[in-house]
């Protein structure tokens, strides 16, 4: 098994060079951040995307905020909380931001002899952790697709949105590795069309072929026979299963119930709140109107506005699978205590 050849984020030792995705795939370009502030605007700005990447990208942003303020004064914590705060606002919905920033808050908390390396340790380890756990969920889910005939994958849910190796796009690359055969289709998941600008680019990364169709296309192509799975991933995951994922990604199991086709979730344990029952309190993030609308709508008293909400939730009941780094939940609605079985 090997990792992709995209990375979406590269830890240099003093500072953070975070591949800029709004740029894929025509220009291949690393922006670098010296600082917290750089960090959580990388991830509000949408360079860096996908929960796991994010949490990640928080926590070495943690680190350059303690390398940055731990010599100034002996108020050198106030800074560094500050900047955490500044970090926890650049994104609501994925809970790997606030999971990696109480990781990196449990260090400080701690009295340690050299605090930059306390911090820089615990940040190396979430980025590690994170890619093992993916390179496990990839060959769980691999086993389920055995005898797929096609899988339809949405958003990007790959190395640039992860650690390295990917959630769905890892279980993907995994069946390929074991010689399944698959035809793999990507939605090109407007308004961001990060199918179109970013999974099938690092799919191609990697020698692997794909189609990409467009969103409106989904239910004709789960008609017409040609897969048996949708794989998606998770930016949060309620205790009964419930999940919030890109914008669509409701619609796409719907879809699937109404054709037959299975619906798996891939995502870390991480990705899991287990202090929410239920979908009904995961706050989605609305982004800014002008990011769908054209330019000519976008003035002061327009009479065409715009919703834009960057996430849904789909409800338990309408998946198949749930995979985590600790194995597998089918049917996740089914069982009476939701996926606490995966919380080890």
């Amino acid at each position: 098994m090997t990792n992709s050849t995209a990375q979406a984020l590269i830890w240099t030792g003093n500072s953070l060079d975070v591949l800029d995705q709004r740029q894929l795939p025509e220009i291949t370009r690393y922006d670098s951040y010296t600082d917290a502030e750089g960090v959580a605007e990388a991830i509000k700005s949408m360079r860096v995307r996908g929960a796991p990447a994010i949490g990640i990208a928080a926590a070495y942003g943690v680190v350059l905020s303690v390398q940055q303020h731990f010599s100034d004064s002996v108020n050198w914590h106030n800074s560094v909380f500050a900047d955490i705060e500044t970090l926890a606002q650049s994104r609501p919905t994925a809970v790997n931001l606030f999971w990696a920033l109480d990781k990196m808050k449990a260090v400080l908390a701690q009295t340690h002899e050299n605090i930059v390396d306390a911090v820089t340790e615990c940040a190396v380890t979430i980025h590690a952790d994170d890619l093992a756990a993916n390179q496990k969920m990839g060959d769980f889910g691999a086993t389920l697709l055995v005898g797929t005939k096609g899988v339809m994958t949405h958003c990007n849910t790959g190395s640039l949105a992860t650690g390295g190796y990917g959630t769905a796009l890892g279980v993907i690359r995994s069946a390929v590795a074991q010689n399944q055969h698959l035809k793999i289709f990507a939605g090109e998941t407007r308004p961001w069309l990060q199918g179109a600008r970013l999974t099938v680019w690092e799919l191609a990364q990697d020698g692997i072929s794909s189609t990409l169709i467009a969103d409106s296309a989904a239910a004709w192509l789960m008609k017409s026979g040609a897969i048996d799975w949708v794989i998606v991933g998770a930016d949060r995951i309620a205790a009964n299963g419930d999940t919030a994922n890109k914008i669509g990604t409701y619609s796409l199991a719907t879809l699937a119930k109404q054709h037959g086709v299975k619906f798996m979730v891939v995502a870390p344990t991480s990705t899991i709140d287990w202090s929410l029952e239920n979908g009904d309190n995961i706050q989605i993030e609305c982004r800014e109107p002008r990011e769908l609308l054209p330019a000519c709508y976008d003035v002061p008293n327009s009479l065409v506005s715009a919703w834009n909400p960057v996430f849904d939730v789909t409800p338990a009941a309408l998946i198949s699978a749930i995979v985590t780094e600790n194995g597998i939940v089918l049917n996740p609605s089914e069982h009476a205590n939701g996926i606490r079985s995966l919380q080890k």
